[in-house]
């Protein structure tokens, strides 16, 4: 599908559990109108966006279990167009508690590519 169809598919599969998204970066966006400044000429990307958000219970979860799992958290999937192939994905955690919230990005962007 397209990247519009892609980007309200993850946002609905997130929304869907009950999550709120905190924050969407146009990272794509950012890539190309700061391409110039950085002196690069290469479009990595048509268009990327990544959703962030959290989920109370598992943050908890994996927080009490190790305190420093902090810095996993906003948890992110992202939305890319490279030259008309539109991937979904994230992250890949550690192994150990972290794999809870590896298991809710799997379960969002499955339910996201399957619409």
């Amino acid at each position: 599908g397209s990247f519009d169809d892609a980007t309200f598919s993850v946002e609905n599969a997130i929304i869907g559990l009950g999550l709120v998204i905190d924050y969407v970066s146009h990272t794509g966006e950012m890539l190309n109108r700061t391409a110039g400044d950085v002196g690069s000429g290469v479009k990595i990307f048509e268009a990327a966006d990544v959703f962030l958000f959290c989920s109370a219970v598992l943050s908890r979860n994996v927080m009490e279990a190790d305190p420093m799992n902090i810095a996993h958290c906003p948890y992110g999937i992202f939305v890319a167009d490279r030259a008309g192939e539109v991937i979904v994905g994230y992250r890949n955690y550690p192994k150990g508690p972290m794999q809870q919230v590896q298991a809710l990005l799997d379960e969002i962007v499955q339910e996201a590519v399957a619409e």
